[in-house]
């Protein structure tokens, strides 16, 4: 790496490397090039049997290493502690989860359940950790190392005023996004609501509205997560009901499993929008900028 590719945009010396993990590749990638840091060329496969290979050349020589891995699967939870043992040289290891998963089981829901983000954070060992609007902060102590979850939703809401969008109004689908939607609108300078939501399944919802009033308006529902889209249909055929002009879905975490996509499309909404934590073809907005500003200051000792 040449000198000029160690120096920061605002020309600090970073002492950083940026390692990243199968699911953050791109992530990692923009992370680096904002910071002006070494991005190292990890190595991972899989062997026949299944289980999974990781190695990070030239790894021994760095002094401060920033992992940087989503966990939207058991494989790549995987991949992270091998990442973490791989960088166990390093004075120094920082980790980067934009996306936790297994953060919403969080608490014993009934007798003999494990509390699977509690099983999971104390597996890891860093100096510190860091996620993206983690789903519930009260994950965060189980965590061995400090831990702190980055809030996303200012560059979310500078997307959604780039969109120029008629008399714009942003729904909570419940009132646990409500503080997301919250902070967005605010920044905007837009109104918000939220919906009351009763689970019945895993993929099925019931919405309530309060009557917002969406008649003749382009409406974002904005969540921390949109997993199998069906909250987000429920609120999408809701609001069309009550006059919504157009109906976007905004997220941090797009994890969108099985037909998610279809399903939201079908159901009417006029485009999705989510950031880079997880890799996917809706992802238009990038964290990569709120990871980098942890790490400006840290530069090497002249």
């Amino acid at each position: 790496m040449s000198t000029d590719q160690q120096y920061h945009e605002y020309g600090m010396k970073t002492s950083i490397s940026i390692v990243s993990g199968p699911s953050s590749q791109v992530l990692a990638g923009r992370i680096a090039r904002t910071l002006g840091c070494h991005l190292a060329d990890t190595e991972f496969s899989t062997f026949p049997d299944g289980e999974r290979y990781l190695r990070v050349p030239g790894i021994d020589s760095c002094d401060h290493v920033a992992i940087v891995q989503s966990t939207p699967t058991d494989s790549d939870y995987i991949s992270l502690l091998q990442l973490i043992d791989a960088c166990d040289t390093s004075d120094r290891i920082d980790v980067v989860i934009p996306y936790f998963g297994y953060a919403r089981q969080d608490k014993r829901f009934k007798d003999g359940e494990s509390v699977s983000a509690r099983a999971l954070a104390q597996a890891i060992t860093a100096d510190r950790v860091f996620t993206v609007n983690i789903h519930n902060p009260d994950v965060l102590p189980y965590f061995d190392a400090p831990a702190t979850s980055i809030n996303a939703a200012p560059v979310v809401g500078e997307y959604i005023a780039s969109m120029k969008l008629t008399d714009p109004m942003i729904i909570a689908p419940d009132e646990g996004a409500l503080d997301l939607v919250q902070s967005t609108s605010e920044n905007l300078g837009i109104g918000f609501d939220y919906m009351e939501k009763t689970r019945i399944s895993g993929d099925e919802v019931s919405i309530k509205t309060k009557e917002p009033d969406v008649s003749g308006r382009d409406v974002v529902i904005l969540d921390d997560i949109i997993s199998t889209g069906g909250t987000i249909v429920e609120t999408t055929l809701l609001l069309k009901k009550n006059g919504a002009r157009r109906v976007f879905a905004a997220c941090i975490h797009p994890v969108l499993v099985r037909n998610a996509v279809l399903r939201i499309f079908a159901a009417g909404v006029e485009g999705i929008i989510a950031t880079d934590t997880l890799d996917r073809s809706v992802s238009v907005v990038t964290v990569a900028q709120l990871i980098a500003n942890i790490f400006k200051g840290e530069t090497i000792k002249q």
